[in-house]
């Protein structure tokens, strides 16, 4: 680490206890809110919640220190999730422990090769869809905790909601949604009605994680069959976190680095394996619910691990007691506070382009309940558009001179694989001029696309005994040809 590098991160620490009260409760905010979805999870991954909520704990712990982003909440949820289901159906837990490990290895060198940078594909339109998907799906997972239940529930999530959005205004001291989880569990324990408890999700901890070590073969066939879903894990993984860090810089103003991120994402994860656990990544809601209480530094995530511990072992009679209404309530909040209500006005002022890219990648997202595959339909859109755009912006032009029997086509913009075929079309191949002069004055020759179009053109014309020439190729455009392209020089 170099000494910038070493500045910033002790900055990143020292902020935490600057306002070390405000860290250490956005934290705990961010640990309810990460309890219900983890559980979740693991019932998707096909493991018990005790799997999820260990590798929570483990990954919040390591990440806090390795991480790329402060403030950011990462635990065993999300896309990785649904990956990971089909390895536990087919081949059991040590192999999903196997493939953790694996997939924490392909994130280190990840970030060494610094592949975070290919997150600049990603347009503000694919963002957007992204955050408001996630605040879809978010809403949606609270679903089935308000089905088949009595008025209680409901009126205790209203309760919630009341708490939440109404006593910021009469104090900022300590989060609203803790004050809820306080006040509607006492509730519970007062009156007594039928409510759904966090004991109700499925199997919590009753002691510390422990080390394992997947017992699985160590050979050929074993990387076989984990290699692929371990590579599947790694690149969700990272997906989901560089997207969750992306939007933490644009609600904080500040930047991060996404290579850190990647690496230190892969070490928590394969620390995750060694304690029994399964693959995790960025958690946006949480993050939304950690930095909106406050949280902007280290400490913040560091708590949010900690107190995720305290509360499954230390504090797990209690925890088991409290309602589950208490958590939609926060979850509900969480997912409004995510969902970009101005990408709904913007709908109409943007281009149709992107706000079709936008609405794409929101209904993938949602329809299949893979972030990965929402975002990687939105960048697809996107680049496709793109090159459109820029097809579009290229134009050739033709004038004749009749004394000096010259056809002059004059090239402006970009000539790559999208435009090459449009480029080609624009010659007269047939031409009985004696001469024929192509201006690249204003041009630019990209990729071997559009070098073999540029050949082809300049090799049929000569066929009929027209001379040909080319001016104005700039330094880089003139090296791709001389490379890729050496028919075309011949006659110049």
């Amino acid at each position: 680490m170099n000494p910038q590098s070493l500045s910033r991160y002790r900055s990143e620490w020292f902020t935490s206890f600057g306002d070390l009260r405000r860290e250490v409760l956005a934290g705990m905010v961010g640990t309810f809110a990460l309890i219900p979805e983890v559980i979740a999870f693991s019932f998707v991954a096909g493991v018990d919640p005790e799997v999820g909520l260990f590798s929570s704990f483990v990954i919040g712990i390591v990440i806090s220190f390795t991480g790329g982003r402060p403030a950011m909440i990462s635990g065993a949820a999300g896309s990785v999730a649904l990956v990971a289901a089909a390895l536990v159906r087919a081949h059991g837990l040590d192999y999903l422990l196997a493939a953790t490990l694996l997939a924490g290895g392909f994130q280190i060198v990840f970030g060494l090769l610094r592949l975070d940078v290919l997150m600049r594909f990603v347009s503000r339109s694919v963002r957007t869809g992204f955050v408001n998907a996630l605040a879809i799906l978010i809403f949606s997972a609270q679903v089935p905790q308000m089905l088949g239940v009595t008025w209680h529930t409901y009126a205790m999530i209203t309760v919630g909601l009341v708490i939440i959005y109404l006593l910021p205004r009469l104090t900022t001291a300590v989060p609203s949604p803790l004050i809820c989880i306080i006040i509607l569990t006492g509730i519970s324990f007062l009156v007594p009605m039928p409510l759904h408890t966090v004991a109700d999700l499925g199997k919590l901890p009753s002691s510390l994680p422990s080390l394992v070590l997947p017992h699985v073969p160590l050979n050929w066939t074993t990387l076989r069959i984990v290699a692929p879903y371990a590579l599947a894990m790694a690149v969700v993984g990272l997906l989901e976190s560089m997207m969750t860090a992306t939007v933490v810089d644009d609600l904080t103003d500040t930047t991060s680095s996404k290579a850190r991120e990647c690496t230190g994402l892969g070490f928590a994860n394969v620390a995750a394996g060694l304690f029994g656990g399964i693959a995790g990544c960025g958690m946006i809601g949480q993050t939304v619910g950690n930095v909106r209480y406050g949280g902007r530094g280290r400490l913040s995530t560091l708590v949010a691990g900690l107190f995720l511990l305290i509360l499954m072992v230390l504090l797990r009679p209690w925890v088991a007691r409290v309602p589950v209404a208490a958590l939609v309530a926060i979850m509900i909040m969480v997912s409004i506070s995510t969902f970009s209500w101005t990408s709904l006005r913007d709908l109409t002022r943007h281009p149709k382009v992107s706000s079709l890219v936008m609405l794409a990648t929101v209904v993938v997202t949602v329809a299949t309940s893979d972030l990965a595959a929402g975002v990687m339909v939105g960048v697809l859109l996107s680049g496709v558009f793109f090159a459109f755009k820029v097809t579009r912006l290229m134009t050739v032009t033709s004038t004749y001179n009749e004394i000096a029997d010259t056809r002059t086509y004059t090239v402006s913009g970009q000539v790559f694989f999208a435009s090459a075929d449009m480029f080609a079309e624009s010659f007269d191949l047939r031409d009985t001029a004696a001469n024929v002069l192509i201006d690249l004055h204003d041009a630019h020759i990209w990729d071997v696309t559009s070098v073999a179009a540029l050949e082809s053109v300049v090799t049929k014309i000569r066929r009929h005994g027209t001379r040909v020439e080319l001016i104005g190729l700039n330094q880089a455009s003139a090296t791709l040809v001389d490379q890729h392209g050496p028919l075309i020089q011949a006659d110049t």
